[in-house]
């Protein structure tokens, strides 16, 4: 059965034994920058800066997943290896039972941003 929806509120519905830490995540990345915008992409929550894809993050049942494109992933594989965070060439998960590394995320969405703003110019 695939779920649909039209805004990342009502996919954090779907979600509602983490919905706490969709709603966390959601946060951070939305702070970084005034010009960040939602949307829905790829049936995930995402974000959009200077309307190019920033990043997408997911629910499941044992980890929140988080995509922020093969470079975000390899500038950041040593913090995940130090982290025991599992990761592959365009994702990361961060464990339900554990805080959200706040600092990480928010470096991560910084990187994306500058990569945009590098290939913008």
């Amino acid at each position: 059965m695939k779920n649909t929806f039209e805004n990342i509120d009502d996919y954090i519905l779907l979600f509602p034994e983490i919905g706490g830490k969709l709603k966390e995540l959601r946060k951070l990345i939305q702070s970084q920058h005034k010009n960040i915008t939602e949307y829905i992409g790829y049936q995930m929550p995402a974000f959009k800066y200077k309307n190019m894809p920033l990043i997408y993050f997911a629910g499941y049942k044992k980890h929140i997943g988080l995509y922020p494109g093969a470079e975000g992933i390899k500038n950041f594989e040593k913090d995940f290896e130090e982290n025991n965070y599992k990761f592959s060439k365009g994702a990361v998960q961060f464990p339900i039972n554990e805080d959200l590394p706040s600092d990480l995320i928010i470096r991560i969405v910084n990187f994306r941003m500058k990569e945009i703003d590098q290939k913008k110019t």
